[in-house]
């Protein structure tokens, strides 16, 4: 079963970082549940998990895709006391239409660097190893408060039902507590960009203007 997020509060559909004045997270590999220990003295981690649907044209079944956020806090004595965990994991195991997702924008405001691999700062970790999941991440570049997610390959639906489709979980820290925003995920075959829920930091965030953008 899913949990209750922390706090809830829809904001505005996200536009794509433009190119300029970009910055490139520097991305490292990781094992779980060794990862944990960064988090927690005992490497136990209490999570609180929300999905939400992602409904591409290309998908006939509602359902069978979505993206999980996964939050939990930092102890007091781990390297990442006071912060934060937010992880991400995009699935379309269930899926079966011909069309493929390439990654999504996230305006998750400030994160936290934190010594994830061999006591080294790094902004965002891939489990690649100890947990779900089969793509990594490419790239993640940060503009103003929105990160552009790259997968390493699309995250596909066509053939039938497979476990391997989905991404490992991937995430960041920050120092403050979960609110729910609108990302943006796009993709090829018939998809387009299309929006979906996911778990920030709180954070000022932009209202749409009156109309729509």
């Amino acid at each position: 079963m899913f949990g209750k997020t922390v706090l809830s509060a829809a904001i505005a559909a996200l536009a794509i970082p433009c190119a300029a004045g970009a910055q490139l997270l520097k991305l490292v590999e990781v094992n779980a549940p060794k990862v944990n220990c960064v988090f927690q003295t005992d490497c136990n981690i209490p999570v609180t998990d929300t999905v939400s649907n992602i409904s591409p044209p290309f998908l006939a079944d509602a359902g069978t895709a979505w993206m999980q956020s996964r939050t939990f806090a930092g102890e007091a004595g781990a390297p990442g006391a006071g912060t934060t965990g937010y992880e991400y994991r995009l699935s379309m195991m269930e899926a079966s239409a011909p069309g493929c997702i390439l990654g999504f924008n996230l305006n998750f405001g400030p994160h936290k660097p934190l010594p994830y691999v061999n006591n080294a700062l790094a902004d965002v970790y891939v489990i690649t190893t100890g947990g779900l999941g089969t793509i990594g991440l490419k790239s993640a570049e940060r503009n103003g408060d929105i990160i552009m997610f790259t997968f390493a390959a699309p995250v596909c639906a066509d053939g039938p039902p497979d476990v391997t489709k989905t991404t490992f979980f991937f995430g960041l820290a920050a120092t403050a507590a979960p609110m729910t925003v609108s990302a943006s995920v796009y993709g090829i075959g018939n998809s387009g960009s299309f929006g979906i829920s996911a778990r920030v930091p709180t954070h000022s965030v932009p209202q749409d203007p009156p109309g729509g953008l």
